[in-house]
């Protein structure tokens, strides 16, 4: 066991996670040191870290809702302090649903839950989903973006069966807008909104697939950036400018090992931290 994190970004791992070892490897293809921090080490460790990653998975096995077990353990009231002092919060897939049932997102306020991830709502099937879609970047005023311009369209694939950021708040919906918390929505491949199945994948409001703290330091995102991190990830028959830099990696090795679209949120971070 590690004595300290200090100047790693810490993968966290509960138990169920499955995607804590694919996180660390992208966090180092992007030039940044990276642990696995299990969720039974001693947490005084965790604010040691430069910045935190809550991987994909099924923690705790989904009991009772995706993210609510593991949004209890004793890890995230270090990690609450840790997003307060503004220091970098990554949520991907499970790691997203156990930012926002912890209260992280939409606005940092733990006595009471404004959003939800509930199950995924398709024309026509429903439960788990898990294919490449399009998402367009909305903004700049998240740390986890600052590689990406507005309006940016990445393929990423998704992969969960409850996706669906709701509220039964009107307010709060209309003051995520205000806030441009949404810095990520799913789009058509040529970046159109469409809340339609498939390019909405799990009828998300506001076709949100990203959602930030108004800070811009913590970020819950259902995509998997760690899976669309290498060339060699992408498909072929993937659409827009990828199609071509995947085609022409084809039978080309060293080609295939080159940035894939979803290295920059990784690589955002260093961004943030080195200048």
């Amino acid at each position: 066991m590690p004595d300290n994190f200090s100047g790693k970004v810490a993968v966290i791992q509960f138990p169920g996670v499955n995607c804590e070892s694919e996180t660390v490897r992208a966090v180092r293809a992007a030039g940044l040191e990276s642990g696995i921090f299990r969720w039974n080490m001693p947490p005084r460790l965790l604010g040691e870290a430069l910045a935190v990653i809550l991987p994909g998975g099924f923690s705790y096995q989904d009991r009772i809702r995706a993210g609510v077990v593991a949004a209890k353990d004793t890890i995230m009231d270090k990690l609450s302090d840790f997003a307060r002092d503004g220091k970098p919060v990554l949520g991907i897939c499970n790691g997203a649903q156990v930012l926002v049932e912890a209260g992280f997102i939409p606005g940092m306020h733990w006595e009471k839950i404004d959003l939800a991830l509930a199950p995924n709502v398709m024309s026509d099937r429903e439960g788990y989903y898990c294919n490449w879609v399009h998402i367009r970047v909305e903004g700049n005023n998240c740390l986890w973006m600052n590689k990406y311009k507005e309006g940016d369209i990445i393929p990423v694939p998704v992969a969960h069966a409850e996706g669906r950021f709701v509220t039964n708040d009107k307010d709060i919906i209309n003051d995520i807008r205000k806030n441009n918390q949404i810095v990520l929505r799913y789009c058509t491949e040529s970046g159109d909104l469409d809340s339609s199945f498939p390019v909405n994948p799990n009828g998300s409001v506001e076709n949100a697939a990203g959602i930030c703290n108004p800070q811009g330091n913590v970020l819950a995102m259902m995509p998997h950036p760690e899976r669309a991190s290498w060339l060699r990830q992408v498909p072929e028959d993937i659409s827009g400018k990828w199609k071509a830099k995947r085609r022409n990696a084809c039978c080309r090795p060293e080609k295939m090992e080159e940035e894939g679209p979803g290295l920059a949120f990784f690589a955002s971070l260093v961004k943030e931290m080195v200048g």
